[in-house]
């Protein structure tokens, strides 16, 4: 199955909560079945021909799971990135009000960059999790220069993650950034879905050089799915279930179709939570959507400013 354009992201299996819409309730939290769950999506991601995987410490135990599960692969086509930037508080309790506390500093970095690359020789790319301007991490001399430093020494990408309403601008900001007359930054991991259509004004600005653009959140964190809530989206979930009964897939794999076939990214992550979801996301592979159909799916493009508003009204469940 050709399935190198579909990696597994694993925060849904790291940690009990994440921002997202759920359609049903789930069963109550249990450690130990979630650890089970989570090495079973990963042993079924790989099974489906899934070699790109990416973690974080703020993922909970994502980043253990990984590694547990990867030692025994011994399989060197698995690629694994990871980021630094941010740490999981809320200890697995799905009542907790603070899930995840951000920390760009350069002890943040010295900190979690010892636990991370034990994933090594696996580990392919370090990003900065969540870049933004308020934290200054971009203009940290001491934190790029660790970055060049690791870079230099381990023989890994540097990269970075964005959200919010400003993803571009973080990433003309980036494109910039240099160490030793020598860019840093290879990898940009970016929000892009029918909603927030927004990379497609730098995409290819970021492949000019060679670099990777891995595509997060390709499902709008569950907004692409019907939903009464949502009724600005009518038209958009009608165009969706046709084209979804028209290829004989599902949704997810309409919209991730969508991404690949739009940005031609190295790889769009697959969040998926159970086995199941992953065997569906998968059947994006089987089919291409007609030039009528992207086209159609464009014109649902949404001002990433509504995006982001809309998604901060999303909660933890």
């Amino acid at each position: 199955m050709e399935t190198q354009k579909i990696g597994l992201g694993t925060a849904a299996i790291g940690r009990p909560q994440y921002i997202n819409i759920r359609n049903k309730n789930t069963e109550a939290f249990a450690l130990n079945a979630f650890k089970a769950n989570g090495y079973k999506v990963l042993e079924t991601a790989y099974q489906q021909g899934i070699r790109y995987f990416d973690t974080a410490p703020g993922y909970g135990l994502a980043e253990q799971l990984l590694y547990d599960w990867v030692k025994d692969k011994k399989d060197d086509s698995i690629e694994v990135a990871t980021k630094w930037g941010y740490t999981y508080v809320a200890d697995f309790d799905p009542s907790a009000r603070i899930h995840e506390l951000k920390d760009h500093s350069i002890n943040q970095l010295v900190k979690q960059w010892k636990v991370s690359k034990k994933l090594l020789p696996y580990l392919s790319t370090l990003q900065i999790h969540s870049a933004t301007f308020d934290t200054g991490v971009l203009e940290n001399e001491e934190v790029l220069q660790m970055l060049a430093q690791i870079k230099s020494e381990h023989g890994i990408l540097i990269g970075l993650t964005t959200t919010g309403d400003n993803q571009i601008e973080i990433l003309k900001k980036a494109l910039e950034v240099k160490v030793e007359n020598a860019p840093l930054f290879e990898v940009f991991q970016i929000t892009y879905n029918i909603l927030d259509q927004s990379l497609l004004k730098i995409s290819d600005l970021i492949k000019a050089n060679g670099n990777r653009i891995v595509i997060k959140e390709a499902l709008a964190n569950g907004r692409v799915f019907p939903n009464p809530n949502y009724p600005a989206y009518k038209d958009m979930y009608i165009a969706l279930g046709q084209m979804a009964n028209k290829y004989s897939v599902g949704v997810d794999a309409i919209a991730l179709q969508f991404c690949i076939q739009t940005v031609d990214p190295f790889m769009v992550l697959s969040g998926a939570s159970e086995p199941d979801q992953i065997r569906e996301n998968l059947k994006s592979n089987g089919f291409q959507l007609l030039e009528d159909d992207l086209s159609k799916l464009k014109s649902f493009r949404i001002n990433a400013t509504d995006y982001w508003f809309e998604r901060k009204q999303l909660h933890w469940n």
